[in-house]
């Protein structure tokens, strides 16, 4: 061996023990290196899981910040939808969210949100407690279904901490968990059981146990989730056609008499079906994105929207930029706000023109029954988007196609209804 490889040798492992040293220094370390610890099963409070998981904590903590989108859509701010589409007090004319149907918020105001809206009344039920706060696991198990049938404000007050660390985490391993009995009943259901998903699975199943579509049972109040025929809008839509358990609709919309349906942010289902969901991207890498401190890589508990973290959210796999992203994604959400605002409109006119027709003499009640069960139809579609957190983002192909249906049904409703009126228009 000549001298100028040995000392090419030498120059070769002088650099590969200090990049080794820069790695151990200040390399990520291993996500699997923090010590579980065991704290005790029924511990709520957030601040003592901090204790043991400062840097989760603190990110956790972030969902205290009160912030418009960046795009202008969503967001954390709490003002009334109805702001940006007026057409909601129409549509939801007649029952509670035409009273206050206002932007989410983080999950650290989870309890105080409900506390302060204006859709609860004495007459609420327990169940709508079941996604706000992890006393839901201690009321189940104590009660099983029957605290759903419970006044709310009775659970309330024993419900002390809003969302947080024992939704979605065991206590004692730290191991990803589901702790909503209608989310584990669905997907049973489907022939799924959530005891052997994968650590990916359980990355979005944590989220979909409450970012999903339900309803209350009739009598029971019991929560179930809509899939036993599958995900996508047409197969909800005729699971509720066969009223189930009896349930027949939320409430009967005061001018076109049609029996209504109320969805509730479908985010799982949506983006279930979609690009990301099929390639195997869980909720959490997008909205719980793996970040560095202190030499360490964990998940960040900000949950929030990704467009408040562009860099750790989405350029691990995209490399166009952020500004290229943000950008995108704004587009998409342009496209599926004007068509839900302009399906909404002529929803809001579909309601109006069976009113009309039905306070004619001699309506076609055959025509009249049809134009309501088109504008049930429509309004759900337009809903499951509507109530939807992403503005498309999360499938934006589907959304743009269920909001055209929606739109599509609310113009056969009005002409329905004008034949139900004996009115030819051209």
């Amino acid at each position: 061996m000549s001298k100028r490889q040995k000392a090419l040798i030498a120059v070769l492992s002088v650099f590969l023990l200090f990049f080794g040293f820069v790695v151990t220094r200040i390399g990520v370390k291993p996500v699997n290196t923090v010590k579980a610890a065991k704290i005790p099963a029924g511990e709520y409070d957030p601040a003592v899981w901090g204790q043991y998981y400062p840097l989760q904590y603190a990110s956790f903590k972030m969902m205290a910040d009160q912030s418009p989108s960046p795009t202008g859509y969503g967001g954390s701010v709490k003002e009334q939808k109805s702001i940006m589409q007026p057409e909601i007090l129409t549509l939801f004319k007649g029952m509670p969210f035409s009273k206050d149907y206002s932007e989410d918020r983080g999950h650290l105001y989870a309890l105080e949100d409900l506390r302060e809206s204006k859709r609860i009344g004495p007459a609420s039920k327990g169940a709508c407690l079941t996604c706000k706060t992890p006393y839901i696991e201690q009321a189940y198990n104590e009660m099983g279904w029957g605290y759903a049938n419970k006044p709310l404000n009775e659970l309330m007050a024993k419900a002390e901490h809003p969302v947080s660390c024992a939704n979605c985490h065991d206590p004692e391993t730290m191991n990803l968990r589901v702790i909503n009995p209608a989310f584990i009943e669905a997907q049973s259901r489907r022939g799924i059981d959530v005891t052997k998903a994968t650590r990916e699975e359980m990355r979005s199943y944590v989220c979909a146990q409450c970012h999903s579509e339900y309803y209350f049972e009739p009598g029971t109040s019991k929560v179930v989730f809509p899939w036993d025929k599958g995900l996508k809008p047409a197969d909800m839509y005729a699971y509720y056609s066969e009223m189930p358990s009896g349930f027949t609709q939320d409430w009967q919309h005061p001018d076109s008499k049609a029996a209504m349906l109320k969805a509730q942010h479908p985010d799982y289902e949506l983006f279930a079906t979609s690009t990301h969901g099929k390639a195997g991207v869980s909720c959490a890498d997008c909205h719980m994105p793996y970040v560095r401190k202190d030499g360490q890589k964990y998940s960040s508990h900000w949950v929030t929207s990704p467009l408040k973290n562009l860099e750790a959210s989405c350029s691990s796999c995209h490399t166009q930029g952020t500004a290229w992203l943000e950008e995108r994604v704004k587009t998409i959400q342009d496209q599926t706000f004007q068509l839900q605002h302009t399906a909404g409109q002529n929803i809001a006119k579909a309601h109006q023109a069976i009113q009309a027709a039905a306070a004619q003499p001699g309506a076609d009640p055959a025509e009249l029954a049809r134009a309501r069960e088109l504008v049930r139809q429509s309004q759900f579609y337009w809903d499951l988007l509507s109530a939807e957190n992403s503005m498309g983002f999360h499938n934006p192909s589907q959304a743009l196609s269920t909001l055209g249906q929606s739109n599509e049904l609310a113009h056969q409703a009005i002409e329905a209804a004008n034949q139900a009126a004996g009115v030819t228009r051209f």
